[in-house]
């Protein structure tokens, strides 16, 4: 079973750099608090690595 992760935004990326502020939005983040679940692959680990600081990560177990 696949697993997957829980991303949510905890820092604005306001005044971060464009590369940072592209990531957050490819990821579907946009507000603040929000959350959204991907799949757990090295292309989006890669994407919450670049921005780690600015999200809250959780794994997610499927049934």
């Amino acid at each position: 079973m696949a697993s997957k992760l829980a991303i949510t935004l905890k820092k604005s990326p306001i005044g971060r750099p464009e590369n940072q502020r592209k990531t957050a939005f490819a990821l579907g983040l946009r507000k603040l608090q929000q959350t959204v679940v991907k799949e757990d692959t090295p292309t989006i680990r890669g994407m919450v690595q670049r921005i780690s600081h600015l999200v809250e990560v959780k794994t997610v177990e499927e049934a």
